[in-house]
C-alpha cells in the first residue's frame, strides 16, 4: 500500500474532473487529464454483486483523484478502477523514455541471465529460449508456470525480474520488490504500469507501460472487448519505456 499511497500523493496537486470511464471486458479506461489504462480485474463472478460497492455510483461526478485512491482498496474491481484513473493524471515525460518497447529490452537483457517474470505474459516462449533460466510466477498458475508461494525460492535467484503492472492491482508489488536482489533490473511491465518516475525511488529500474494515441478509437475498442494485441494493431496506443540509468542498462 505504501507505494499506491506515494504514487496517489504524487498526482494530488494535478487532480482533474473525470471526463468519460469505460471499463471492458479486458481494458479499464478513464479519461481526466489524459486517459488512463489499467487491467479490468474480477474476482468470482458468482460475488461480483458484492464487489461493485462505492465505484458503482455515478463515475463522472467524481474527480479523478478520487477514484484513484480507490486502488487501496481491498475489492479488485474496484482497485482496478483507481488504477486507471491514476494513470489519467500522470503527464509522461517523453525525453526521459528511450526509444525501445519493455518487451525488446526484457529480451536483450535477459540473453543468458535466471529471469523470472511474474504474469504469465505473451512474449514467455521467446523470453524462454534467450534466458539461462525462466521462472514464470503465477497467482493461478498454469502448465509450466510456478505457483505464487515459489516467489521466494526463485525471486532471490534472479537477475531480470519482469512484474505485471497488475501486481499494483492486487497489493503485491512491495512483496515482490523486497524479495529481489537488490542488483537485480526490476522491469514492471503492462499498459497498467504508472508511468511515474517516483516509482524508481522504491527500486524498479524499467517502467514500461503504454500511452493513449486515439481516445475515440480506444473507448470504441474497449468497448466491444479488445484485447491489447487488437488495441496495438488498431494504433490507438503506443508503448513507451522510461529507464532509471540508462547508461547502465541500455544495451550498446
Amino acid at each position: 500500500m505504501k507505494i499506491l499511497e506515494v504514487l496517489i500523493d504524487s498526482i494530488e496537486k494535478t487532480d482533474a474532473p473525470v471526463k468519460e470511464v469505460r471499463r471492458g471486458l479486458h481494458w479499464t479506461a478513464v479519461i481526466s487529464r489524459f486517459c488512463g489504462l489499467s487491467s479490468t480485474m474480477i474476482r468470482d463472478s458468482r460475488c461480483h454483486e458484492e464487489q461493485q460497492g462505492e465505484s458503482m455510483d455515478s463515475l463522472t461526478d467524481k474527480t479523478a483523484l478520487g477514484l484513484a485512491r480507490l486502488s487501496l482498496s481491498a475489492n479488485i474491481t474496484e482497485a482496478s478502477l483507481g488504477l486507471a484513473a491514476l494513470n489519467s493524471l500522470i503527464g509522461i515525460d517523453m525525453e526521459k523514455c528511450v526509444d525501445m518497447d519493455g518487451l525488446e529490452l526484457a529480451f536483450k537483457i535477459g540473453e543468458n541471465k535466471n529471469v523470472s517474470v511474474i504474469g504469465h505474459f505473451p512474449f514467455i516462449e521467446r523470453l524462454g529460449k534467450a534466458a539461462k533460466n525462466l521462472w514464470v510466477i503465477e497467482k493461478h498458475p498454469g502448465p509450466g508456470d510456478y505457483p505464487e508461494e515459489s516467489s521466494r525460492d526463485y525471486l532471490p535467484m534472479s537477475d531480470i525480474v519482469v512484474i505485471s503492472g497488475t501486481t499494483l492491482i492486487n497489493h503485491t508489488l512491495s512483496s515482490i520488490l523486497a524479495l529481489c536482489p537488490e542488483d537485480s533490473v526490476k522491469i514492471l511491465l503492462g499498459p497498467t504500469t504508472p508511468m511515474a518516475t517516483v516509482l524508481f525511488d522504491y527500486g524498479v529500474d524499467v517502467l514500461a507501460g503504454s500511452m493513449v494515441i486515439d481516445q475515440k478509437v480506444l473507448l470504441k475498442e474497449i468497448s466491444e472487448g479488445a484485447n491489447f494485441r487488437r488495441l496495438k494493431k488498431t494504433g490507438c496506443v503506443r508503448y513507451v519505456t522510461m529507464v532509471k540509468n540508462k547508461e547502465d542498462l541500455m544495451p550498446r
